[in-house]
């Protein structure tokens, strides 16, 4: 797993991001780089997502770019296609675990219960998403997963906040956090660049990003 281990240890919180006009996505993921986010995960969500990834790996490599909400293993072949570095699902399946560990680029499951978990070591990994994480149990669900399973590591995702990151990066067990608030619909759809690249320059100092 040390190459998914490579992207969730850039920074201690991996934007997700639903691109809706692939004009958007390079300004984006420069505003973000520009705030010491380096890496972004764009969730497979919209017709333009594809595109979005194609054009970040293109004109803005100085950043991450991950593929979010792959639900099948055509989702992560079209995602590596398009120029995505990694991969992300709000959940697993087996067709999908079997092709994750065959995929030419680093893919992270998502897991929701102690089964899971087992499910995923049996198929090879030990770095999950944790998701949705507040809804799950948060702190205390990966509390409790640390015990039966000291080696496995998570990004919770789902209901993570500025104000709770903290907490969830102070575990052990934890490599970073996924969460959006650095990155608004309102923003994005008027072109406020500056103003994202302020919200990430204001999470990585929050967290004490490098210290």
């Amino acid at each position: 797993m040390s190459g998914i281990d490579h992207f969730l240890s850039l920074a201690p919180v991996v934007p997700v991001v639903t691109i809706r006009d692939v004009a958007h996505a390079v300004p984006l993921a420069r505003a973000l780089t520009a705030g010491g986010l380096l890496a972004i995960e764009i969730t497979l969500r919209t017709d333009c997502a594809l595109a979005a990834i194609a054009a970040i790996a293109r004109d803005a490599p100085e950043i991450a770019v991950g593929a979010g909400t792959v639900l099948n293993p055509e989702d992560l072949r079209a995602a590596a296609e398009a120029g995505a570095r990694f991969a992300i699902s709000p959940g697993s399946t087996p067709a999908l675990l079997a092709a994750g560990t065959k995929g030419p680029i680093p893919y992270l499951p998502a897991v929701s219960s102690p089964s899971n978990v087992m499910d995923g070591l049996a198929a090879g990994y030990d770095r999950f998403k944790l998701f949705p994480a507040a809804a799950v149990g948060g702190l205390a669900m990966l509390k409790s997963l640390a015990g039966p399973f000291p080696q496995v590591k998570f990004c919770p995702t789902g209901g993570v906040s500025l104000e709770t990151a903290p907490a969830y990066l102070a575990l052990d067990n934890v490599l970073c956090v996924g969460g959006s608030w650095m990155v608004s619909d309102a923003q994005v759809a008027a072109g406020d660049w500056a103003g994202i690249e302020a919200g990430a320059r204001a999470t990585v100092q929050a967290l004490a990003v490098g210290a």
